[in-house]
């Protein structure tokens, strides 16, 4: 990875589930409708001052890509939604946005 670059893209994992859950009301909130599966299926990261998350959620019928920060943990903020990226299919490349 180079120096405020993207990761290579990454399975999900229970702590990027855990990310993903954190900010599933901002994301229901600003796709302006509720998710019943929300399942984080591939993400990326970005080191900046915290950590940028994008990451691929499955929710049905289609997926959403969100971009996710967490802050560093001696902040203790909580992770918040960025943006959000409507209309994606499962071989829909993440990138930055």
């Amino acid at each position: 990875m180079m120096c405020g670059g993207t990761s290579d893209v990454k399975s999900a994992d229970e702590e990027i589930q855990s990310i993903v859950n954190q900010v599933k009301n901002a994301a229901e909130e600003k796709a302006g409708k509720k998710f019943d599966t929300f399942v984080a299926v591939q993400y990326k990261s970005q080191v900046v001052a915290g950590t940028n998350y994008f990451v691929k959620v499955n929710v049905g019928d289609s997926h959403i890509h969100l971009r996710v920060f967490k802050p560093l943990p001696h902040t203790g903020a909580s992770a918040e939604l960025s943006d959000l990226q409507k209309g994606k299919t499962v071989d829909d490349p993440i990138e930055y946005f």
